[in-house]
């Protein structure tokens, strides 16, 4: 497996923009590649992925310099082993909200004796099948661990959870939060706004990266500002549902 130049890249702080991709289809994300984006996330949480469809587009992405990035349903060690095998090195593990779970998701994505990950590197896509004889001792390094804390019981927990050892980076979920919040629907509320920035100072105070996805570029440039240093700018369900609208509104 190639180094991990998404890790390398946030740990000497230079921004990365990315793309959502929840349209779960090898040939689109294909098309998204092309783009140019740093990052693109493979939403395994919201959009109808499985471990199938997952790969498809791993497979459809290695030959393109954006780095995908795969979101977990949920924090579970079996299923990180799974994502891990079929050859993702950076994943968004959703809904962290202690620091007890982000050690849990550190120790399930390392080899023993840091960790709990199976060794099965003999038959998967992550080592070439045993060709990347050195993979075993290598994978740790090339692992990037992305934390989404999209609660208030999250945002209570946050220093503990990017202090954990072996976290990259704490990602934001403003929909989640402004609705745990009490602002359900307005990711943009003043109140909301204000705990992400906190949440963000708070992240880079840790030595950690943040990230954020938002579609409103005032915001997105807002939080790059403030030194998020992944950042998504899109979706691509959304892309492709405004522009067939537009297009069809312009003929009526």
């Amino acid at each position: 497996m190639a180094t991990n130049v998404f890790k390398a890249a946030l740990a000497a702080g230079r921004p990365q923009i990315g793309c959502w991709l929840a349209l779960a289809n090898a040939y689109t994300t294909e098309i998204v590649a092309t783009a140019g984006f740093d990052w693109l996330l493979i939403d395994g949480e919201h959009a109808p992925n499985d471990l199938r469809s997952t790969l498809a587009q791993l497979q459809a992405l290695a030959a393109y310099p954006s780095h995908p990035v795969v979101r977990a349903v949920e924090g579970r060690t079996a299923l990180v082993k799974q994502l891990l095998d079929i050859g993702a090195q950076t994943l968004l593990i959703p809904m962290i909200e202690t620091a007890e779970q982000a050690a849990a998701m550190v120790a399930a994505t390392r080899y023993p004796p840091a960790g709990v990950r199976g060794v099965g590197s003999a038959i998967a896509r992550a080592s070439r099948w045993n060709q990347d004889t050195g993979y075993l001792h290598s994978a740790d390094d090339d692992l990037c661990l992305l934390l989404q804390v999209e609660s208030q019981r999250g945002l209570d927990n946050l220093d503990a959870i990017a202090a954990t050892d072996g976290v990259d980076g704490v990602f934001f979920g403003p929909a989640d939060l402004s609705a745990s919040m009490g602002f359900k629907g307005n990711a943009g509320a003043p109140e909301v706004v204000a705990a992400l920035d906190d949440g963000i100072a708070r992240v880079l105070a840790a030595g950690k990266a943040p990230g954020i996805l938002n579609t409103d570029p005032t915001l997105a440039r807002h939080y790059l500002d403030l030194g998020a240093t992944f950042v998504a700018v899109g979706v691509d369900a959304s892309l492709l549902a405004k522009s067939s609208r537009d297009l069809a509104a312009s003929f009526r």
